[in-house]
């Protein structure tokens, strides 16, 4: 490409430099001849004059007095009637410029030059445009390449981004090049690398939190399959294969909600719910989790409260909070639900150390942890909390309580009341 711009650039100049150097050549050669014509004829003139002046006053008139009056490289012939020529010069030999002038006293005055001179002229001339040609020349030429690099280095440029992008480097260049064709190019290729950044991002977080939010859930499923390998009571059978059927459940609603967060973080399924069933099913899938760590899980607050969400996504966030207070806290676990203003209020604390100091607020973001944990939960958690419009904040740090507000529904035929612990 750039060879081709060069050479296009210099055919061009090229093609400028014949049209208007040969017109200029013309032009200049018949105003140079003509101006010679001219000399000559004026020359003519004034020696008549002179030759006039000297007849009139008696004076002589020979090549001697003459010999002053014609410059140069000229011949003058005068012929006075009754006397013989005068020639002044050398006469030119081949072609020459002539100029004849006859005077008030009949004399008659011959002038030539030699061609040569007019010659001379046109070829200084002919230098002249001949030189400026080859600067314009060289000048097109540097020009050419300057503008072909600026056009063909940028070109590269974005042919190695594209090819950096399709080899899964997605990271944008936001380099630009004061050319609006070009700057439009790079502006679509940065677009699609953000595009794609943010895709890889989001495939990213999707197996992470899949691979964090199913964890605990097949755990306990592989905990309730082994108690039905292990006992040959139908009842105890058809109740753990119950709740294995519920957890499996679960599991499909973590799995499609997880892949609604990764569509569309905003996108919710809310729904009016009873609290009560989402906290009963939490504590009965941690308490073989809690028994066997020699922990308790109780629950305390108000009861009958309805709130507005998604039942799958609730009882993900609880699950985070529960298995973040079995993993790093100790001592009791309590959930406790309550209300304040139009929200529903369901608050996780344990007995442990809390969370550390140096943490704080940052305990939600991603890959930040107080142990040797992913760092995922309460970042999935929260996603999962504010996807239904609700929040989850941590209300106190030592020891640490974590509460998840969601709207609440006003009960039509039963008021919500207070309930005692339940230790499961």
């Amino acid at each position: 490409m750039r060879r081709r711009l060069i050479q296009s650039t210099l055919a061009v100049v090229l093609v400028v430099i014949a049209v208007f150097g040969v017109s200029l050549v013309i032009v200049e050669t018949r105003t140079i001849s003509n101006s010679a014509q001219e000399r000559v004829d004026s020359e003519a003139v004034r020696l008549a004059s002179i030759i006039d002046s000297r007849l009139l006053g008696d004076q002589t008139v020979d090549a001697q007095v003459l010999r002053d009056q014609v410059a140069g490289e000229r011949y003058a012939v005068i012929r006075i009637p009754g006397k013989p020529a005068i020639e002044v010069g050398t006469e030119p030999t081949g072609e020459a410029i002539t100029a004849t002038e006859k005077g008030e006293e009949g004399e008659t005055v011959t002038v030539q030059e030699p061609r040569t001179t007019v010659t001379r002229e046109v070829g200084r001339t002919l230098l002249i445009i001949g030189a400026v040609a080859l600067l314009a020349v060289i000048a097109a030429v540097l020009l050419a390449v300057r503008q072909a690099n600026k056009l063909a280095s940028p070109l590269t440029d974005l042919a190695e981004t594209a090819e950096r992008l399709g080899s899964g480097d997605p990271r944008p260049r936001h380099k630009r090049y004061g050319v609006p064709e070009l700057d439009r190019v790079a502006d679509v290729l940065d677009s699609s690398a953000e595009r794609i950044a943010r895709m890889l991002t989001a495939e990213r977080r999707l197996a992470a939190d899949a691979s964090h939010q199913l964890r605990t859930p097949l755990t306990a499923l592989s905990m309730r399959l082994e108690e039905i390998t292990l006992t040959d009571d139908p009842d105890t059978v058809k109740e753990e294969a119950t709740i294995a059927l519920t957890q499996v459940e679960r599991l499909t609603d973590v799995v499609e909600r997880l892949l609604t967060n990764a569509r569309d973080p905003r996108t919710g399924s809310a729904v009016s719910f009873d609290l009560d069933e989402v906290i009963q099913q939490q504590l009965a899938e941690w308490r073989p989790a809690y028994r066997s760590a020699g922990r308790a899980i109780v629950s305390s607050g108000k009861r009958h409260l309805q709130a507005v969400g998604t039942p799958g996504a609730v009882a993900q966030v609880l699950a985070a909070l529960i298995e973040n207070s079995l993993m790093h806290g100790g001592g009791t676990v309590a959930l406790r639900t309550r209300v304040t203003g139009n929200q529903a209020v369901i608050e996780v604390t344990d007995e442990g150390p809390g969370v550390p100091a140096d943490l704080g607020a940052r305990i939600f973001e991603r890959a930040i942890s107080g142990r040797n944990s992913t760092g995922i939960g309460l970042a999935v958690a929260r996603d999962l909390a504010e996807a239904d419009g609700g929040r989850l904040e941590m209300l106190q740090a030592q020891p640490a309580v974590f509460g998840l507000f969601l709207s609440r529904t006003p009960l039509n035929n039963a008021a919500a009341t207070d309930r005692e612990p339940t230790v499961r």
